[in-house]
């Protein structure tokens, strides 16, 4: 990786692909970090659909390294592989309640347990609207095994006026949820009522 520390983003089939498109590109522009990629099939087909049918070829060429999501054996399954964490973005239930409960039947899931028992950062952008008793339940699981939840959720504060504005808040303030030493997404800051956020 050339000096460079490994972060892996796994992409599931929720709605919201743009969100981790977004995240890998502000991934790829940092000198520091490595993107380490896991897109679901179901991703695939979300992709092309809300982003574009050259999205996830797209996504591949701005990765270190891309696998394929039945790679149970790929290198980042394994916690002696060194990464700094990893993000889930968007989160799908199917997704959040696998990494729940321990269901680690492909990499996605299998990368993420892994983040967990190691004690790395693990950030899922759940994506679901309205929640069961059955989504709350899981997402108190993976908090009380050590995942940060994160829904994707519009900072209307800031006054975004596009939704490009909505999808960069949401992607740097995930980054920014590893809280990494060398790595600050630009996400901008409430700063007080009747100042401009920065």
């Amino acid at each position: 990786m050339s000096g460079r520390q490994g972060i892996i983003v796994g992409i599931s089939g929720a709605s919201g692909a743009a969100i981790g498109m977004r995240i890998v590109e502000l991934l790829a522009d940092d000198p520091h970090y490595a993107v380490h990629l896991v897109v679901s099939p179901a991703a695939e087909r979300t992709l092309g659909e809300e982003v574009g049918r050259d999205a996830l070829a797209r996504l591949r060429a701005l990765a270190f390294r891309h696998y394929l999501h039945s790679d149970i054996g790929a290198a980042i399954a394994s916690g002696s592989y060194p990464v700094a964490g990893m993000i889930v973005a968007p989160c799908s239930i199917r997704t959040l309640s696998a990494i729940a409960w321990g269901q680690l039947d492909n990499l996605l899931t299998r990368s993420a347990d892994v983040q967990l028992k190691e004690r790395r950062r693990l950030v899922l952008l759940v994506r679901e609207s309205p929640l069961h008793l059955g989504h709350l339940r899981a997402m108190l699981q993976a908090t009380e095994i050590g995942a940060i939840i994160a829904p994707p959720m519009p900072a209307f504060y800031l006054k975004p006026q596009s939704l490009e504005e909505v999808i960069e808040q949401i992607a740097a303030r995930a980054i920014n949820l590893l809280d990494l030493a060398k790595l600050r997404a630009p996400a901008r800051i409430w700063s007080g009522p009747g100042a401009e956020g920065v």
